[in-house]
């Protein structure tokens, strides 16, 4: 499993770590219209998938916002943001902060992202800050645990693995 620190203290992971080259897992969250969501229904597409522990924290803030900008240079690659708020929170917060490139999905419910892709903190039942890329054909093309979960990920290596995927 992957090693991080939330606030430089060790966490520990649940779930199943994703290593490139692997089958994306499937999971079922929430959309902010409560609807189910699976990564199925995203299937034939290139994917971002950026993970924050809390959309209304400084960091998740500003790598949601990122990704949103980023998403008019990427073409057919859909961005979805993953993390334990309610779908209402995220709702409410991106209609705050203009978000309309980025769906943010909810997986409070089952924690079924977080334990398909290891990124469920125990501890604090939160997700760990992640970025996987999932290309067309559901392989897993790029994965980036951040080793401190108050750090931001590389965006610049995710966005280039998105778009040399297919």
């Amino acid at each position: 499993m992957a090693s991080i620190t939330f606030k430089n203290n060790p966490v520990t992971l649940l779930g199943n770590e994703v290593k490139v080259g692997d089958q994306a897992p499937n999971f079922t969250v929430l959309a902010n219209d409560m609807s189910e969501v699976t990564l199925n229904d995203t299937q034939g597409s290139v994917r971002i998938i950026s993970v924050v522990p809390s959309i209304d924290t400084g960091v998740c803030d500003a790598q949601t916002k990122r990704f949103n900008e980023e998403a008019s240079n990427l073409g057919n690659v859909k961005i979805l943001t993953i993390s334990v708020d309610l779908p209402f929170a995220q709702k409410r917060w991106c209609a705050a902060a203009g978000i309309e490139n980025v769906q943010t999905l909810s997986d409070h419910r089952d924690l079924s992202f977080g334990e398909a892709y290891g990124v469920h903190i125990q501890e604090l039942r939160l997700l760990a800050r992640a970025v996987f890329v999932i290309d067309s054909s559901d392989k897993v093309t790029y994965v980036e645990y951040v080793s401190e979960a108050t750090n931001h990920p590389d965006y610049e290596a995710a966005i280039e693995a998105a778009k040399s995927a297919k």
